[in-house]
């Protein structure tokens, strides 16, 4: 019937165009489709609002670099005009931070830049509270391992008001025994309580375990208990007349402010901030090299860790239904040329909600909230970790992700896609970093506090944008974790099997204070 009824069709089309069809020479009586060695694929259908439009790439952002100015008494002035909204922000930024906390005095910049605001020029505590909040300002004042900020943040017609509150906490703070003693106190507590929260001890942990317990980088900017306890206001008198000196600081401005109102204020308010003394030399030796061989002079090369990879360190968290991991290693100095492209290599690994890490702990296997990595920013050599809290009966399983994670990505490197995104994600990250006034005079802080160049973000920008698949396989070595050490916050008796189930050896036992615990000597 089909045939019958196709011969007819093709009769009509044929006297439809004048001419009669030829009849065929031998009608079979059976015809055969042809075989096809490909399987057949479905036409796609048309997309109806139409092909995907090709975007050009976008040009490299590059922030706007202040004016730099001299400021009084050896000070500094980054100055950046922005009179698109009536806001002004500033940043008080100097060279002294945790880093130079004095030994047996771990927190001390910490609690010295905590007491700035506790009373300060003709103001007592609660008057200098009172006085900001009256002038819709936002104040604080505090401590990181490179250096320590002011900041301050206020509407234009409020700006000569709340610059001179600002001056006094710099410049003239009370330090009184009452407000002291408050102080003081909330301190220790929060150091006490620090312990119940697994994330601030592995992340106090993993640097001790990394520089060595006691060294510049390797005890918490906030400080430890022990030394808390000993720490007086006398030390942070004297640590304040060193640290927070006109010829160490670099006052950044940003927002609706002209250059003749600026250094107005500044000659005003803090002309008669003085340098008294010599200047704080560095404190120990540099900061993520191994510690010194006993006995050996300054400078000698350091010994070799006393541990052969991959080191294991553990602090029990009894019932704990999480654990905390975490993998860190030595990473670079943030004016390394290297660390702009590492930053790329990192938010693929572990920088953003779509890296690997993040998928694989968080997306694939259920087993975390949300896995991140970074490479610290520091004026010496910093750190990279990786790190997630997981459910405690995932703890190994999990590790053993993260770890082939990180030597995948040492191995190979990133994707073509990859680059893109990364490339992407860090053009919108850098533009939301200089977005606002108070955002960029806090990034500008943080430049000065790390004594890098007013316009180092756009340069490393340029570089990170010029980035190739090639020489960044070369730089992802710095994430392999053959050479790292392996922090775990979580109840050992649980986790201990499974980390022995991955080929872990035994662990060494630190306590949440990153001291290293001595095994009991038998009786």
């Amino acid at each position: 019937m089909r045939a019958r009824n196709a011969g007819a069709m093709i009769a009509l089309l044929a006297a439809a165009a004048g001419c009669e069809p030829k009849a065929p020479a031998q009608s079979p009586a059976r015809a055969e489709a042809p075989r096809s060695s490909a399987p057949a694929t479905a036409a796609q259908p048309a997309d109806p609002i139409g092909p995907k439009p090709e975007l050009p790439r976008p040009e490299p952002f590059t922030p706007p670099a202040p004016v730099v100015l001299d400021g009084p008494n050896g000070a500094k002035v980054w100055l950046l005009e922005r009179h698109t909204l009536p806001i002004v922000s500033v940043s008080v930024a100097v060279a002294s931070g945790s880093a130079d906390d004095p030994k047996g005095a771990a927190g001390l910049a910490h609690i010295t830049a905590s007491m700035l605001d506790e009373g300060a020029g003709q103001r007592s505590a609660v008057e200098l509270s009172s006085a900001i909040n009256d002038l819709g300002a936002t104040l604080s004042v505090g401590a990181r391992a490179d250096g320590s900020l002011a900041t301050l943040s206020v509407l234009k017609k409020n700006f000569g008001k709340a610059f001179t509150l600002l001056a006094d906490v710099v410049a003239r703070p009370r330090f009184e025994a009452k407000e002291w003693k408050r102080v003081s106190e909330l301190w220790q507590n929060d150091l006490r309580k620090r312990g119940d929260d697994p994330t601030r001890v592995s992340a106090l942990v993993s640097t001790a375990a990394l520089y060595g317990p006691g060294t510049p980088y390797g005890h918490p900017v906030e400080g430890l208990l022990a030394d808390a306890r000993s720490i007086g206001l006398p030390a942070v008198k004297a640590f304040y007349k060193t640290a927070w000196r006109p010829d160490r600081a670099v006052i950044t401005v940003v927002g609706d402010i002209t250059r003749d109102e600026v250094m107005q204020a500044i000659s005003r308010d803090l002309g008669t901030w003085s340098a008294k003394g010599a200047a704080p030399a560095a404190k120990g030796a540099p900061a993520g090299a191994a510690p010194a061989a006993k006995g050996a002079p300054a400078g000698a090369a350091q010994a070799a860790p006393a541990w052969k990879p991959p080191r294991l360190v553990l602090v029990d968290r009894p019932g704990a239904p999480q654990s905390v991991i975490g993998v860190v290693r030595e990473g670079v100095a943030a004016s390394d040329p290297r660390r702009p492209l590492l930053q790329l290599i990192n938010t693929a690994l572990g920088g953003s909600f779509t890296s690997r890490l993040n998928q694989n702990l968080r997306e694939d296997h259920g087993w975390s909230y949300g896995a991140a990595s970074a490479f610290s920013e520091t004026k010496q050599q910093g750190v990279f970790v990786a790190r997630a809290s997981v459910v405690t009966e995932a703890t190994g399983p999990a590790l053993k992700e993260m770890l082939a994670e990180l030597a995948k990505m040492a191995d190979s490197g990133l994707t073509r896609d990859e680059l893109a995104k990364v490339q992407a994600h860090d053009r919108a990250d850098l533009v939301s970093a200089y977005e606002t006034a108070n955002r960029t005079a806090q990034r500008l802080g943080t430049l000065a506090r790390l004594q890098l160049p007013e316009t180092f973000d756009g340069a490393a920008s340029e570089a990170r944008q010029k980035a190739t698949l090639a020489g960044l396989a070369e730089l992802a070595r710095a994430v392999d974790p053959k050479e790292a050490t392996l922090v775990v916050v979580g109840p050992r008796q649980e986790i201990l099997p499974q980390l022995q189930a991955i080929g872990l050896g035994e662990p060494e036992a630190w306590d949440v204070e990153g001291q290293p615990i001595q095994p009991k000597k038998a009786p």
